[in-house]
């Protein structure tokens, strides 16, 4: 029998098995598969998604995500006011960048907390940034463990001090990534309207179009930068950027349409009194763990590409070497074959003398 592709033998024709059993009808799924290389990467990416418990990390990442928010934009947004004190007007377009990339919804809920961490910069004090810092690094943790497991790497026991420095470097270069990100988008707004105002087109449609598809496509960019460099660089192990570069595209815009679909639903909540009240906190909610569940969706279909499967193969059963060692008692047969062989030849030459 030799092994088809689909799992049967080549034995098994249309007139039954060899075993004159009725032959097994193949399932929708694994013709479709078979057929579409796109569902069967597909397929392959939730296996494995769920069997590095992806769903468990995503709920450990969306839990330290809204433990860390406030901490963290209080205190990122009263050094950026401090930073930014002359500067109002750079201020303002990260600001912008920051509630304009967030569902409509939570646009105005984070635009509440910066505000007030931008009014409070001055009374964050020591503990808000110790808050800040514990609920970061947790989340941070939890985002790096998360993306390990969906590269396949396994879980080493590292230095707690030295794993907590790295975790720490991380998430710095991680906010700074976001708020490069946040900047462009808001930056290139800004400088479109100043362009279309220098040369007369801003009241022309065609041309407010134009800019709105180019501030969409630069922000598209940003988000690009951003999620290759959290799935290639955030792993324990890190991994070349080339190979996340189809999985941080799809990881981009499938972010955008999360967006949307979040600020339908948040809509929808939001008509009610409950969700008037509770909206926000259930839109964070909802939003942090479809995105967190997304991404890590996404490093694992980019770990299951072709390019990026490494095969492993098996070492060898281990050699045992048994010397064998026989005892005799007596003559062996070999040295009783040679005294018959001995005595032969003698009783020969006694013989050809007589």
């Amino acid at each position: 029998m030799v092994e088809a592709k689909n799992g049967t033998t080549r034995a098994d024709t249309a007139e039954g098995t060899a075993d004159g059993e009725p032959p097994k009808k193949e399932g929708l799924l694994p013709r479709m598969r078979r057929k579409y290389p796109w569902l069967d990467h597909v397929v392959r990416a939730n296996d494995a998604f769920t069997e590095r418990y992806g769903n468990h990390y995503a709920a450990a990442i969306t839990y330290f995500s809204v433990l860390a928010l406030f901490p963290l934009l209080m205190v990122g947004f009263s050094v950026a006011g401090f930073i930014l004190m002359d500067n109002e007007n750079a201020l303002n377009q990260l600001k912008d960048g920051i509630t304009s990339s967030a569902p409509e919804g939570l646009g105005d809920f984070l635009n509440q907390i910066v505000t007030a961490a931008l009014d409070s910069k001055a009374g964050i004090g020591v503990f808000g940034l110790v808050l800040a810092l514990y609920s970061g690094i947790g989340w941070m943790t939890n985002l790096r463990d998360a993306l390990t497991a969906q590269w396949g790497q396994q879980k080493q026991q590292l230095p707690l001090v030295s794993t907590t420095l790295k975790d720490l470097l991380a998430l710095a270069g991680l906010g700074a990534a976001l708020i490069v990100s946040f900047g462009l988008t808001a930056i290139g707004g800004g400088v479109g309207k100043f362009l279309l105002e220098l040369v007369g087109l801003e009241n022309q449609g065609w041309a407010v179009f134009l800019l709105r598809v180019a501030t969409i496509l630069l922000s598209l960019a940003a988000n690009v930068l951003v999620f290759m460099w959290v799935i290639a660089r955030l792993p324990r192990q890190k991994v070349s950027l080339r190979s996340a570069v189809h999985g941080a595209v799809i990881a981009a815009i499938g972010f955008e349409v999360l967006k949307q679909v979040a600020t339908v639903y948040l809509a929808s909540v939001a008509s009610s009194p409950s969700g008037a009240l509770f909206g926000p906190i259930i839109g964070l909610l909802v939003f942090s763990n479809l995105v967190s569940r997304f991404l890590l969706f996404v490093t694992a279909w980019t770990a299951t590409s072709k390019e990026n499967v490494v095969a492993v193969v098996p070492p060898p059963a281990p050699a045992i070497i048994r010397p064998r060692v026989q005892v005799q008692r007596g003559m062996g047969l070999g040295a009783t074959a040679g005294v018959f062989g001995v005595g032969a030849v003698l009783g020969w030459l006694g013989r050809r003398r007589g």
